[in-house]
């Protein structure tokens, strides 16, 4: 690229606007939403809004803590399960920019299959996160986890899973790689599933996942990298990518950034940055 063509900084918002951009990693109060249920989560939103104003994003996805044990503070546990209002405030400020899933326990199939049905199936939420730490985390390859995918594909919806490589190995045992999850994929080759930052190590993530189609890649999560939405785009097509901001605990120009940046088609772009996740939710979004 010469000194003539190119461009610094983000493009024109009416540009961004055309875009329709809609994120699917949105990670407001990620581990803890506050004492109360939602106080911090809110705050976080709230100091979130100027880069989503910004970026002129549609829609952003978060990944609610609903009370099934997926933090370690137990008297947070116990009020999300007395109080569910608390869990909807950020929908009840937010409604059109806000969509959301649950982060899911796998130490727990009993009490996340009843928080699938009732946040899922009988509630607002459009699938699970399953994570890659905390209490709630576990290999997603471990038996636990048939029962809750089973049961969040009769129901239509997504299933986002924290993948990374780290080298030297696993740190926990709780943790998933994007092999893991092409190994999951194969089981259930009807359900689409979301390989959430394309596995860190991007260039062995979207290898790993290569063959499965039913996996696509969400792009968020490290270092902006030349190569990385070129290299996914050719080995997996633009329609198995899906655009993800981490805000905010990213930044906006870096997340935004590795896709607008990148060296692919306009129409390309429009897909990962909004059209392949809208196309993901439908089926579920249809039945609410």
């Amino acid at each position: 690229m010469n000194s003539v063509s190119a461009q610094f900084g983000l493009p024109p918002a009416r540009r961004l606007k055309e875009y329709r951009i809609w994120d699917s990693y949105f990670t407001p109060s990620h581990s803890h939403p506050g004492g109360d249920g939602s106080s911090r989560l809110l705050a976080d939103i709230e100091r979130a809004l100027p880069a989503i104003q910004k970026g002129q994003f549609e829609k952003l996805c978060y990944f609610a803590h609903v009370g099934i044990g997926t933090t370690t503070d137990a008297d947070l546990e116990k009020r999300l399960r007395s109080d569910p209002e608390s869990i909807l405030k950020p929908f009840e400020r937010w409604p059109k920019m806000l969509l959301g899933m649950i982060q899911v326990n796998g130490n727990d199939v009993k009490a996340s299959l009843d928080a699938i049905n009732r946040w899922i199936g009988d509630g607002p939420m459009l699938g699970v996160y399953f994570p890659g730490g905390g209490p709630g985390a576990l290999s997603c390859t471990h038996r636990n986890f048939t029962p809750l995918i089973e049961r969040v594909a009769e129901l239509k919806g997504v299933i986002m899973q924290h993948t990374w490589f780290i080298t030297g190995g696993k740190r926990s045992p709780g943790a998933s790689t994007p092999s893991e999850l092409a190994e999951v994929a194969r089981r259930f080759p009807e359900q689409k599933f979301l390989c959430a930052h394309a596995g860190g190590e991007w260039q062995r993530g979207i290898r790993a996942v290569r063959g499965s189609k039913n996996i696509l890649v969400e792009t968020s999560g490290f270092d902006a990298s030349a190569g990385f939405i070129e290299m996914a785009v050719r080995e997996l097509g633009a329609d198995r990518i899906v655009f993800g901001s981490h805000l905010p605990s990213r930044s906006l120009g870096t997340e935004l950034g590795k896709v607008i940046g990148a060296d692919i088609s306009e129409r390309a772009k429009q897909q990962i940055l909004g059209e392949n996740y809208r196309a993901l939710l439908q089926p579920i979004r249809e039945k609410k």
